[in-house]
């Protein structure tokens, strides 16, 4: 019987990071943008590891006005559709849940996402090789031209 030695990294185990977090679309589906953002703020809050009410009390500090548990609950509430959540609130909320994907939600209509910072760098990266290898092609079709006498 062999023993796996617990030191030994194994490729398998390893998954990507994720640099776009968004909802399932099953699970924020509703009639319109207005049902699907409370579905969103209702499904964020439910995964969030906090309850409801402790997510109210940092919405209210980072605001520095009250949030009460059932403003949170209206919010999230698609039967409550005269209870929307005004941008302030809704930074307020991203940042008490900190979950990316009550902004990825608004901006992914839009043809945008949200990624991490961290991420810049490898985009900026991948822009400069393509537009190397656009340079290059341009290039070599420069090179053949001459060869060909200028035609």
């Amino acid at each position: 019987m062999t023993r796996k030695d617990e030191r030994q990294l194994s490729l398998l185990d390893w998954t990507p990071p994720e640099p776009v977090a968004a909802f399932d679309p099953f699970l924020i589906r509703g009639n319109g943008f207005e049902a699907q953002l409370a579905r969103a703020i209702a499904v964020s809050l439910d995964e969030c590891s906090l309850s409801r009410a402790e997510v109210a009390e940092r919405m209210s500090d980072i605001l520095t006005r009250p949030v009460s548990l059932n403003m949170l609950n209206a919010y999230a509430s698609v039967q409550r559709d005269g209870h929307q959540i005004s941008v302030p609130r809704f930074d307020a909320l991203v940042g008490a849940t900190q979950d990316r994907r009550l902004v990825e939600f608004l901006v992914q209509p839009r043809g945008w996402t949200v990624i991490e910072r961290r991420f810049l760098p490898m985009i900026e990266l991948a822009a400069v090789r393509e537009r190397k290898q656009e340079l290059a092609r341009m290039e070599s079709g420069l090179r053949r031209q001459m060869v060909r006498g200028g035609r």
